[in-house]
């Protein structure tokens, strides 16, 4: 794969090379690559592709816990913060996957994760998600004390629905450092409590960002595949695509749970991924270009099929979210 061969003529081999490939054997092409051609492929690959074709591409070439680290500071830096991005990516990582992400943030830009937050944001948001950074929520127990559980259904209604305003670090302490399992007791105490959800609450007490962040983590708490299911459709809803985040979805779970949240996205919408990626229409979305994403297979795979066969030259890449992709298979655990 030399540079020349790259240049605007050969996409679909680029892609048939690299999104067939799982993860690590990306990584070790990258390496043989290195080795070969004294080139590192990912700066080559910038260089020959734009637009949203080279955004998935890249996407591929990172190792995960680099990408969302990648995510993070492309979230942040610049004006203007992406709030949505940090909150999606915080607020839905395990303990263990957050601290692969701060470790991976710190080897690449030489600087905290968690400090650079702290710069870009400020007030009850900034607290929340160093809160969830911090890693501080037991994912692995399933253990659920009644009474604590009992008792933090009552700390939350006494800080927001019993009193005038709102006891904003209650929550953000109570969402950010008990178990899922537990949260879930809290949630269904709650409710009896104060004859309303906790996700109404949330809406009626809090606003803008921190409200978003509350309430994904409770979406994530309820159950983290319908919250993905739910940040896909939004992607494509609505006029134009948001093309970061349905690459950014689909890249980081594809070899975790992307089956499941395929499953769900049926479920919840009456129509398979698959379908509404190919025809954004279905879900009032304009066209995303001439090809896109498909997922077919028994679940354990992950494949994205193009909708149109003819290859796409240079100038057709810039309207594409993934053309000329022919299969991306990848098992999950």
């Amino acid at each position: 794969m030399r540079k020349q061969t790259l240049r605007g003529t050969n996409e679909q081999a680029i892609t048939d090379m690299l999104t067939k490939r799982s993860n690590a054997q990306r990584q070790q092409i990258s390496k043989s690559f290195k080795g070969q051609f004294s080139k590192d492929l990912t700066e080559t690959l910038k260089s020959e592709l734009s637009g949203k074709f080279e955004r998935l591409i890249v996407a591929l070439m990172y190792p995960p816990y680099r990408y969302e680290a990648k995510e993070l500071h492309d979230a942040m830096k610049g004006l203007g913060t992406k709030e949505e991005v940090i909150i999606e990516i915080l607020a839905s990582r395990t303990k263990h996957q957050l601290w692969e992400i701060m470790k991976a943030y710190e080897e690449d830009y030489g600087s905290s994760l968690e400090e650079d937050i702290q710069a870009d944001t400020s007030g009850y948001l900034e607290r929340i998600l160093v809160c969830l950074l911090q890693g501080s929520r037991d994912d692995v127990s399933g253990f659920v004390d009644p009474e604590l559980a009992l008792q933090d259904a009552q700390d939350l209604y006494a800080a927001g629905e019993k009193i005038h305003g709102t006891d904003e670090m209650k929550f953000i302490t109570i969402l950010c450092t008990r178990s899922a399992t537990h949260l879930m007791r809290v949630f269904e105490e709650y409710e009896k409590i104060a004859n309303k959800s906790i996700e109404d609450s949330i809406k009626s007490e809090t606003h803008g960002s921190l409200e978003e962040a509350m309430l994904t983590v409770v979406k994530c708490t309820h159950n983290l595949h319908s919250y993905f299911a739910e940040r896909l459709h939004y992607a494509m809803k609505g006029p134009g695509t948001r093309d970061g985040t349905l690459i950014r979805n689909i890249v980081s779970r594809s070899e975790i749970d992307l089956n499941l949240i395929k499953g769900e996205f049926k479920k919840m919408y009456g129509k398979t991924l698959s379908s509404m990626i190919m025809n954004p229409r279905l879900s009032d979305a304009a066209p995303i270009g001439h090809a896109g994403f498909t997922l077919p297979g028994p679940v354990g795979s992950f494949q994205v099929d193009t909708i149109s066969s003819p290859r796409l030259s240079t100038s057709d890449l810039p309207e594409c979210l993934a053309a000329g992709v022919s299969s991306w298979t990848m098992n999950e655990p």
